[in-house]
């Protein structure tokens, strides 16, 4: 499908566009969602005539785009505000706070590629076309993220 005109960019960018959500929440999560994910697209527009589809499937294109737009987004919206120690929403404990924990502790790297396949549902070949690396570096980066993960979430019984 040609992606040179307005109605067949939008048709060729919807089925991509849960998972630029899902990333763009993941990566820049105190930015606006639906705003990051419109800045992606009006740059995937600007730059449509760059895409080559013979370098990758049309979501790791977009989705590439989508997580710099947000790295940028959460550039611009730090410092975050931070969750008291043990505390969910209502002040109650909750793992989610223990998994954001472990999860800020990964290399930024580690923390894109498990962004990538566990939040936002990527192949480890559509990761490594957003992270711009061999698939076998997006395993053995996942590899390192869950030993890590695993060391940092362990409860002693």
């Amino acid at each position: 499908m040609s992606i040179a005109t307005g109605p067949a960019f939008a048709e060729w960018v919807r089925p991509h566009l849960g998972a630029m959500a899902r990333l763009v929440a993941r990566l820049a999560p105190a930015a606006d969602r639906d705003d990051i994910v419109q800045e992606a697209l009006t740059r995937a527009w600007l730059k449509r005539g760059q895409y080559d589809p013979s370098r990758g499937a049309p979501s790791s294109w977009l989705l590439a785009i989508a997580a710099d737009q947000a790295r940028k987004a959460a550039r611009r919206s730090r410092p975050l505000l931070a969750v008291p120690d043990g505390a969910g929403e209502a002040g109650f404990p909750d793992e989610r706070v223990d998994l954001q924990r472990a999860l800020n502790r990964l290399t930024d790297r580690q923390r894109l590629a498990v962004d990538c396949v566990y939040f936002a549902g990527l192949t480890t070949v559509e990761t490594a076309a957003v992270m711009g690396c061999a698939v076998g570096t997006v395993k053995s980066t996942l590899a390192d993220a869950r030993t890590k993960l695993r060391t940092l979430l362990e409860v002693a019984g």
